[in-house]
């Protein structure tokens, strides 16, 4: 079997919303064991703080709204190489999200925009027999009140992970989510900080700790390897056994 380490070397991936957080620590992973890396942000403002980001130096930042078909189109016709691409652009409107119209907004963020992304991909992703790496969540298990728009997107993404692995198994492409649980990032800084909410986030988690956005990335770089290269359709929490309780 090919080393998975090595693997990675002079393969080209695409981390769509990885301009922070989560996505950026799966783009330094590739990019540290040689891949070639572009993350995307949504808008300037993001693209323009990545690119001063320590996480991200020596790795290409673009931008590229998901809302957009026209934008996708583009972003991937541009490129003549794909071999892995993670889809990890998100929102989350705590508290909105019972407005249909934020609702709809979040849907189209999370769950259309990993479709359109997949469906421009293919066609460079058959040619490489890449892969694709969808980001679940722990609410693609569990409902949550507050935020009906992103558990309903992430049930989604979880479901259409496992529609698109057979779908495009024919062409050779793989396609899985992770699905992360407490992940210590900018957007969670002040839950972490809060030790009546993070209690009990630490007390149901038998690891007992948050995790990092490199625990993610690890799991990112299993999948995206020839250790998985039997595996696809399969949607792997990283959690800390926080599932299990």
């Amino acid at each position: 079997m090919t080393d998975g380490i090595e693997f990675f070397q002079g393969r080209r991936v695409l981390i769509v919303g990885g301009s922070s957080g989560i996505g950026a620590g799966i783009g330094a992973a590739f990019h540290r064991h040689g891949a070639q890396v572009t993350v995307t942000g949504a808008t300037d403002a993001e693209v323009q703080r990545a690119q001063s980001d320590p996480v991200l130096v020596g790795i290409e930042v673009a931008q590229l709204d998901v809302r957009s078909d026209a934008a996708v189109a583009a972003r991937f016709s541009a490129m003549t190489q794909l071999d892995v691409l993670v889809n990890c652009a998100g929102v989350i409107r705590r508290g909105e999200e019972l407005d249909p119209a934020v609702f709809a907004q979040v849907i189209d963020i999370n769950l259309n925009g990993s479709m359109r992304t997949c469906a421009a991909a293919r066609t460079l992703l058959a040619a490489s027999k890449g892969c694709i790496i969808n980001t679940a969540s722990m609410l693609s298990f569990f409902g949550g009140g507050l935020v009906p728009a992103y558990s309903a997107s992430k049930g989604g993404v979880a479901q259409l992970t496992k529609s698109l692995a057979i779908a495009y198994a024919s062409d050779g492409i793989r396609v899985n989510a992770l699905a992360p649980g407490w992940i210590a990032t900018p957007l969670t800084a002040a839950l972490q900080q809060d030790a009546t909410r993070s209690g009990p986030i630490l007390a149901r988690t038998p690891m007992g700790r948050w995790g990092t956005p490199d625990d993610v990335a690890g799991a990112a770089l299993m999948l995206a390897s020839p250790w998985a290269g039997f595996v696809t359709g399969t949607i792997l929490p990283v959690d800390g056994g926080y599932l299990i309780t």
